[in-house]
């Protein structure tokens, strides 16, 4: 695939993925959205942006300002700064969704009813749950003193500031979970960050990545390529059991052995599952929530659909494809609150630049489409595709988050 065509890909991926019906029902349905990250604020702002009027569309979040962790790897190098990366919702307020900032902590299922943190309930006809990650950690240790910074915004500053402590002869370790995982290619594209930003400053630091699966998941030429170049220490099959914040140890098995090391900054990114809300909802199966990608319709409850992170399925953990994601979602309401058949072969875009460095990046893309027998969706003949290490690619990376941004938040 040559370059041009990816961004011409990429740029249709954040264009509608399905055609948009017109409504005019006769009674507003109204439709709940818990999460304002790329797949929930997408799909509030498409289903004003087709159904008008004719829906009522109701936003939750406990947060007023959405981080995206897309391009956070690039703080800790200081080519962006956090602000950079914040997002309000007056767009989709002025597109007539209705935002509340505050936590939603029951769901009833069964009579549609969603309770808040103040007690205040609120009526639905669909729910889309959108409520992103959490964390399985292996103990109870401080993450301000070894931060995750997977949820961009003050976990991203942490590491930051701990980074710049770093001197000649010190350790940096860091732990990549096993898959599935919010955004496969991330903890490989901050190791060569880090380690080249390092490196910059003249810097001679261990760098250390352990990593839960047996190999490089995604993009392995690349990055094993990179790790070679800074010497990174790549260390598969390596599952963290303990961390010690007060000694700064991490406990980690490899082959059925056990080993301790010390690390002067500690970065853990935690293996992952589904966002409380999606428990709370009673729509989790170990893990992560089953769906029908036709809709995103959760398997276990009717009428909650769930999108981005928290679902089940053999895409990947991502904003670019959960803002696709979300289309299909928004248009599936739309069509089933309306009476009208669904679509039925919904396709999906990943697509994501990964920085290696302070001037290069990758990238990768794949095309999924709905297979009806499994009710998932399954990866078409020839892809994943990807783009060796360029400086090309680096600017490149900057529109095609800026129009993921926009597509999203504008």
């Amino acid at each position: 695939m040559k370059r041009r065509d990816f961004l011409k890909l990429s740029a249709i991926a954040t264009a509608a993925i399905t055609a948009p019906i017109t409504l005019k029902a006769a009674t507003n349905k109204q439709v709940v959205i818990i999460g304002g990250g790329f797949s929930g604020a997408t799909c509030a702002k498409y289903l004003k942006l087709w159904g008008g009027s004719s829906i009522d569309v109701t936003l939750i979040d406990t947060n007023p300002i959405y981080t995206s962790p897309i391009l956070s790897n690039l703080v800790l190098n200081n080519i962006k700064s956090i602000d950079n990366l914040k997002f309000t919702y007056d767009k989709l307020i002025s597109y007539g969704v209705k935002v509340i900032n505050k936590k939603a902590v029951k769901f009833d299922t069964t009579n549609k009813v969603v309770t808040l943190e103040d007690e205040s309930l609120i009526n639905y006809d669909k729910l889309v749950l959108a409520p992103g990650i959490d964390f399985k950690y292996t103990n109870n240790y401080d993450t301000t003193k070894v931060p995750h910074a997977w949820i961009a915004g003050e976990q991203t500053t942490i590491l930051k500031n701990q980074i710049d402590t770093l001197k000649s002869g010190d350790t940096f370790i860091m732990s990549i979970p096993k898959s599935p995982y919010r955004c496969p290619p991330g903890p490989y594209e901050r190791a060569c960050v880090v380690a080249d930003y390092l490196k910059d400053k003249g810097l001679n630091v261990n760098v250390i990545l352990l990593d839960e699966n047996p190999d490089i998941i995604v993009e392995k030429d690349s990055f094993g390529a990179k790790f070679n170049e800074y010497g990174i220490d790549y260390r598969p099959n390596s599952k963290v059991t303990y961390v010690d914040d007060t000694n700064m140890k991490v406990t980690y098995t490899q082959n059925n052995n056990s080993y301790t090391i010390s690390g002067n900054v500690i970065n853990i990114i935690p293996n992952q599952k589904a966002g409380e809300a999606a428990f709370l909802a009673g729509v989790v199966d170990e893990d992560f929530a089953p769906v029908d990608t036709k809709n995103y319709e959760s398997l276990i409850k009717k009428d909650v659909h769930i999108i981005g992170d928290s679902h089940k399925s053999s895409q990947p953990k991502a904003g670019h494809i959960g803002n696709g994601e979300a289309k299909i979602c928004a248009d599936a309401i739309l069509r089933e609150l309306n009476g009208y058949a669904l679509y039925q072969t919904p396709k999906t875009n990943s697509a994501c630049y990964s920085p290696v460095s302070n001037t290069e990046a990758t990238w990768l893309t794949a095309i999924y489409q709905y297979d009806p027998t499994t009710k998932d969706m399954k990866i078409m003949p020839g892809y994943p595709k990807s783009g060796a290490p360029s400086s090309k690619n680096f600017s490149d990376m900057f529109n095609w988050a800026g129009n993921l941004f926009s597509n999203t938040f504008a």
